[in-house]
This record gives C-alpha cells, structure tokens and sequence, in this order.
C-alpha cells in the first residue's frame, strides 16, 4: 500500500468514528447550548430578534438579479452532495445545486466578487458560517434530517418560490412552513426537517447559518467545538473540493 493509499484508508477510519461517536457528544452539546441560549429555542424563531434581517427583505430584489446571472450557467453548477460528501444520505440525485459564499467559516472570495449586493449583505450578519444559493429542481425531496449542532441558526431568504406553495414546503418538527420570495423563514435545524418540492418549478433560497446569541460560557465552548470542526477531514476536503469547483467554475464566464 502506497503513502496516498494509506492516507486515504486513514482518512475514512477517521470518518467512520466521527460519525460513530461525534453525534452522541453533540446531543449532549445541544442540551447544553440550549440552556446557554439569549435567544429561544424553538423551531422556528421571530425574525424581529434578528435586527439585520429586515435590510435582507428589503434587498431581496438585488440578490434575485445576481442569482439570476448565476442560473445563466446552472448545469455548471455542484451538486450538493459533490462539495459535502457526507451529504448523499439525504441526497444523491441531481436535483439539489449549490452556489457557495461562506462554508464552515471560509469565505468564497470569487464567488463572492461574482455575487457582490448578496455578498454584502452576508458579511453583515454577526457570525456567518455558511452561505449558499440552494437551488432545488422541480419534485426535488429532501428527507428528514436533523443538523450538526444547536450552536447555528439558520435562516432563508426565499427567491424563487413555486406559484402553488401547498405543494412546496419545509417540515421543521411539528411545523409546516412555505416559504415567500423577499421574506426570511428563521429555524433551528437542529429539529427534525425536511424539505418537498411537488410542483414542477424551481425553487430557491439563499440559505445560511450564523452564530446563535450565548452567553459568554457557552461562546467558549462553541468555539473549541467549532475548531475541531474545521480541522476534521470532513471540512477539509469539502473546503477544497469548493475552492476546485470555483476554478472551473468562473472560466465558464
């Protein structure tokens, strides 16, 4: 066995007790994250709690025109599951694409040129984490699935959303939400969630995750988790398959 062989081999080891005892230890964070929340902790929360919300509806418009520029080339673009991997659990079709701005805290700096008014509007929420265009194709599903940590918020900003929103629609544990082009939809997706696109139009959203409001303690300890996060091999090889898709990306213009 060659040197990149066994990396290789090491690299899915790690993978494979990441996933066996990562997800015990982050419910437990998740209590804990909880109980150091300043803001509620319920499935979906009030967008009035988040000031800088309301400049994301009032811009919305400026963000549609640069997506639209993007959807130009959306054949180009990744499919979710090729930038994180870990993903083709909920995902292994070629109905769900993506178009990056920030991931695990990395800033996409050409996507973020490419993209200026959405960009802008990103760096002014207090501890981004990941942005993204989701762009999801017509009788796209989405199964229920639970996200990493109760450290993150995740917001929406709809963009295009099908004429006929019964039929597409976010399940965020007990709740049933639509989403409406130039409103925000807020959400702890640490909730059980799924996601049903029954029509037959397209249907997308800026999608992003930012830092949940703790207390000082609970700051800490979100920290030292996050920087784990970012040095396993999961973060590592999504961050350079991105940087990858980017290049071939931005010839194509």
């Amino acid at each position: 066995m060659d040197l990149t062989e066994t990396k290789a081999v090491l690299q899915q080891r790690h993978k494979k007790y990441v996933r066996r005892y990562g997800k015990r230890i982050l419910r437990t964070l998740d209590r804990y994250f909880a109980r150091q929340s300043l803001v509620p902790t319920m499935p979906v929360l009030d967008s009035s709690l988040f000031p800088w919300a309301a400049e994301f509806e009032t811009q919305w418009q400026a963000v549609r025109v640069e997506l639209e520029t993007v959807l130009q080339r959306r054949e180009a673009l990744p499919l979710f599951q090729d930038i994180a991997s870990d993903q083709y659990r909920i995902s292994s079709d070629d109905k769900w694409r993506a178009f990056a701005f920030y991931g695990f805290g990395y800033r996409s700096e050409q996507n973020a040129r490419f993209c200026p008014q959405t960009a802008r509007l990103l760096d002014r929420v207090p501890g981004i984490e990941n942005a993204f265009f989701s762009i999801l194709a017509p009788g796209k599903i989405i199964p229920a699935h639970r996200g990493v940590t109760k450290g993150l918020i995740r917001c929406h900003l709809g963009l295009i959303v099908p004429p006929d929103p019964e039929r597409c629609f976010i399940d965020i544990g007990d709740l049933r939400c639509t989403w409406q082009e130039g409103r925000t939809l807020l959400f702890d997706d640490t909730y059980r969630h799924g996601v049903q696109n029954n029509t037959e139009h397209e249907r997308v959203v800026l999608l992003f995750d930012f830092l949940r409001p703790l207390t000082p303690q609970g700051r800490v300890v979100r920290h030292a988790l996050f920087s784990f996060f970012r040095r396993s091999a999961f973060v590592q090889d999504a961050v350079r398959k991105e940087m990858q898709w980017e290049q071939r990306f931005h010839k194509t213009f």
